[in-house]
């Protein structure tokens, strides 16, 4: 049983089987995941991406600093979403913006997450880092680090764990129980952004990348039962 995490949701998630914009219904499920794993003192933080409103990096027309900016409000709508279904279910939520929208957010503050981790609040952490060109996934790591969370769980979407390759196109594609940081790296898996993975190995935090299709895997995953790709291995190793 962990008794800090960050939970990574991919924006695909947040469209359910719409592939883009918001499926309420699926919120909810995922919200009701959320709270079912909610006992004892774990401390949850979570990290929602943009995508299925914008990604960033896919603009052709406009300048990628500004689209990155459009991706990085994406993310506040979701978590904003997110917030609502949870607190429908009677659970204390926050949302932190690295982008100051005070009419509808608090600023992040690293002590002020902490100090609502440590209520039994859940805090969201939207707007990404706040600059253009890093991931939600760079987010999930950078946040990590810094509230000292114990792992972090990446929640995908059509697929449960990490592949040696893209399962849906090599059938002879197979499953890793776990893998190291190196590994990612050294085989260009593309579960993590490089960056996530290099801030993740150098402060020695653990992985765990499982499947979101069924939203119950949530609950098991906060309770740290084994399913999906464990990553871990620090910088000594």
């Amino acid at each position: 049983m962990y008794k800090r995490v960050v939970l990574k949701l991919s924006g695909e998630s947040m469209a359910g089987e719409k592939g883009a914009g918001l499926d309420m219904n699926f919120v909810s499920e995922l919200a009701q995941s959320i709270k079912d794993a909610m006992e004892g003192q774990l401390q949850i933080s979570i990290v929602v991406g943009g995508g299925n409103f914008w990604r960033g990096r896919d603009a052709s027309n406009i300048e990628r600093s500004t689209s990155d900016y459009m991706g990085m409000l994406g993310t506040v709508i979701n978590s904003l979403a997110l917030q609502g279904a949870l607190e429908h279910l009677g659970l204390d939520t926050r949302v932190q913006t690295s982008i100051e929208m005070r009419e509808v957010a608090e600023p992040y503050i690293r002590r002020r997450a902490v100090r609502h981790l440590e209520k039994g609040r859940i805090v969201i952490f939207a707007g990404g880092t706040g600059n253009p060109y890093f991931s939600t996934d760079t987010t999930a790591a950078l946040r990590a680090a810094e509230i000292g969370a114990d792992v972090i769980l990446i929640a995908k979407k059509g697929v449960d764990g990490i592949y040696s390759d893209d399962p849906k196109t090599n059938q002879s594609a197979f499953k890793f129980a776990s893998l190291t940081y190196t590994e990612i790296l050294n085989r260009n898996l593309k579960v993590l952004d490089s960056t996530a993975t290099s801030l993740c190995m150098d402060n020695e935090i653990p992985v765990l990348v499982f499947g979101i299709d069924d939203t119950k895997n949530i609950t098991k995953a906060l309770r740290g039962e084994s399913l999906g790709t464990i990553v871990k291995g620090g910088k000594h190793d």
